[in-house]
């Protein structure tokens, strides 16, 4: 009986490590991101410190990939400058980074012509629920794999500006 106690206690040990190890959120100990930038022809997304890039990725983009994204609904993703600016650990696309879309400039456009300017545009992984993904799939967001959302979400800290480029 004390065997078989023992027996399902490190069992269950065993199984909750093994839970642990599959975390969606890790650990970054490496120089700081001091600035993003996305070049949206190239659909490259750069990390750097200061001049160094310390990663890059493929991404996807809106549905409407080129020009600036000035009304909701258009399907572009923004061009200039703007800043991380929330951290959603619970998004419908694994992780997220907010992009603090829309500035001034976008809401006084979108207002000048009586539309809104939309907003919650992310940084973010897949969706969660199973889907099958084309180029540039996204409603104007910025798009990479779960994988890479992980080590972008543990490297990027609020705050952090992040340029877009055509």
């Amino acid at each position: 009986m004390r065997l078989t106690r023992r027996f399902t206690l490190l069992a269950g040990i065993f199984a909750l490590s093994g839970c642990a190890s599959n975390s969606k959120f890790r650990t970054y100990r490496g120089p700081e991101v001091t600035r993003i930038i996305v070049n949206k022809n190239a659909r490259e997304m750069h990390l750097l410190h200061y001049d160094r890039v310390l990663k890059s990725y493929k991404v996807n983009l809106g549905s409407a990939p080129e020009g600036h994204k000035e009304l909701e609904g258009d399907g572009k993703t923004p061009e200039g400058e703007y800043v991380i600016d929330r951290r959603n650990p619970n998004s419908s696309f694994h992780l997220s980074l907010g992009i603090s879309y829309p500035n001034e400039a976008d809401i006084a456009y979108a207002r000048s012509i009586g539309k809104s300017p939309g907003g919650d545009i992310f940084i973010h992984g897949e969706p969660n629920a199973f889907a099958v993904l084309t180029p540039d799939w996204t409603a104007g967001c910025i798009s990479v794999s779960n994988r890479e959302i992980e080590d972008i979400y543990a490297m990027v800290r609020d705050g952090t500006p992040i340029t877009l480029n055509a």
